[in-house]
């Protein structure tokens, strides 16, 4: 039987909509919509006492654009995680938008995002509109998950080379979050399973010896996972309070 051409357009209608609905779930590069606010404190950085753990360094890093956030946070998981969030107003917002980092858990007004005072105003076009945005207090934004720089540690302030290590991770790119580490020994590649503490904070007692390789799990929500070994190595001469780049971006 010859098919009719309802049946061919009905046929064609529906795999285009199957094609949209299967694109609209693998996407990676989407702008996702939501809401966001700003610390409700007159400072244009973020906090010191952020949940993710990076204390006074939180307020400061990535030159002040960094954000609490309330179900992206997932116990600490998204510590460190970048993203570009903008808002939706065309009278006063650009289309780039801000990249922050994730240093803090929080939720205000139904927000996905509570964005240093610093970060807000960078999302608006001019500076008169930036005073247009803080005067709302809250906006309509989009945002994804952004490719900003090498992933990189900072050793906490209260490591005891070599009794005790922890540090902190920032600067997670991609869709995928860092959910396993292991510190080795690049000699012998001996290799020892970091605790998470909190946030983005990760530690160990009696660390490995020698200069040391980290090897990081990203894991993905539909379960996919990847090991990835930094092409830079820690010194053995690591001391508290150092940051090292690990030379590696995951962006995909």
């Amino acid at each position: 039987m010859v098919p009719t051409l309802q049946f061919l357009l009905f046929l064609s209608g529906t795999l285009l909509f199957m094609q949209t609905l299967a694109e609209a779930a693998t996407c990676s590069d989407c702008f996702i919509h939501s809401r966001a606010a700003y610390y409700p404190n007159s400072y244009e950085n973020g906090t010191d006492t952020g949940r993710c753990g990076y204390g006074s360094f939180g307020a400061t890093l990535n030159g002040g654009d960094v954000s609490a956030v309330s179900d992206l946070y997932r116990d600490g998981v998204g510590c460190g995680a970048c993203y570009q969030v903008r808002c939706t107003d065309s009278h006063y917002c650009t289309d780039k938008g801000v990249t922050i980092v994730v240093t803090d858990h929080g939720s205000s007004h139904n927000t996905d995002f509570i964005l240093s005072r610093r970060a807000f105003g960078r999302m608006a076009q001019t500076t008169d509109a930036a005073a247009s945005l803080i005067a709302l207090g809250v906006v309509d934004v989009e945002y994804k998950r952004y490719p900003n720089k090498n992933i990189t540690i900072k050793i906490d302030e209260n490591s005891d080379h070599p009794s005790y290590m922890g540090f902190v991770v920032w600067y997670q790119q991609g869709r995928r979050d860092i959910t396993a580490v292991h510190l080795c020994e690049t000699q012998n590649f001996a290799c020892k399973v970091l605790d998470r503490s909190y946030g983005a904070v990760w530690t160990t007692t009696s660390p490995p010896s020698g200069p040391l390789s980290l090897r990081m799990l990203f894991s993905e929500e539909d379960g996919d996972e990847t090991w990835v070994v930094p092409v830079n190595n820690i010194p053995n001469d690591w001391k508290a309070g150092q940051t090292y780049d690990t030379g590696v971006q995951v962006n995909s």
